[in-house]
């Protein structure tokens, strides 16, 4: 079945990656010093491979596009695979870090995912998650460009997939693969369902209104 995100490598590198910062806001931090290998579930075409690698791991990507996967490739020798974020081919505690950006509205299934990376996690090992805020980015909300406000609609409290929502931009990446919405205590409560330890939260800077939403946890 052809992924979502399939022909769009070229496109998402010029809209989201060329010319932004190397290190997404907070993510250094969150991760902290490290070393070993680092899964990056969903790691699209290697963005966030320089930030795993100056924190003093290696780089282990998988994601369910092979296109992206192809531009992904340039960026790193390590191991690159196809695979649904929630089914990955390692065995139980494989690893000392997980890390999922961005990929919260994407999967079917985002406790499934979580679950996933906490049985791939190795006692003491960490979970960087770091994406899309329920409460402020959606199919639910409307952005105000010129004073950087958000409206949002009652429609928060519904969550499922949303293929089309009137206020989206129309050359934005929603307009093309669509979203899944998870209204917060959903969200928050995938993560205990784990039973990692949370750590930290945090709304990372850039926006006035919070845009993310970041959480690390560990396996005790």
């Amino acid at each position: 079945m052809r992924a979502r995100y399939d022909g769009l490598a070229e496109w998402y590198e010029e809209r989201f990656v060329a010319g932004s910062d190397t290190h997404q806001p907070g993510l250094l931090d969150l991760l902290g010093p490290g070393s070993g290998p680092c899964l990056d579930l969903g790691c699209g075409t290697g963005r966030n491979f320089e930030t795993i690698r100056a924190t003093g791991r290696g780089v282990v990507g998988v994601d369910c596009s092979p296109d992206q996967l192809r531009v992904a490739r340039t960026r790193t020798d390590g191991p690159l695979m196809v695979a649904d974020a929630a089914r990955v081919p390692f065995a139980d505690s494989s690893f000392d870090t997980v890390m999922a950006m961005w990929i919260s509205t994407d999967v079917d299934d985002f406790g499934a995912v979580l679950r996933e990376a906490a049985r791939v996690l190795r006692v003491g090992g960490v979970l960087v998650v770091y994406g899309v805020h329920p409460c402020f980015n959606g199919p639910h909300v409307v952005y105000n460009s010129e004073d950087g406000s958000r409206l949002v609609h009652p429609s928060y409290r519904t969550p499922g997939w949303a293929q089309e929502s009137p206020w989206w931009a129309e050359d934005g990446v929603r307009r093309r693969v669509g979203m899944r919405h998870l209204p917060l205590a959903e969200y928050l409560n995938a993560f205990l369902a784990t039973g990692l330890t949370l750590e930290h939260f945090e709304e990372p800077g850039g926006y006035e209104v919070p845009h993310a939403l970041a959480v690390r946890a560990r396996r005790g």
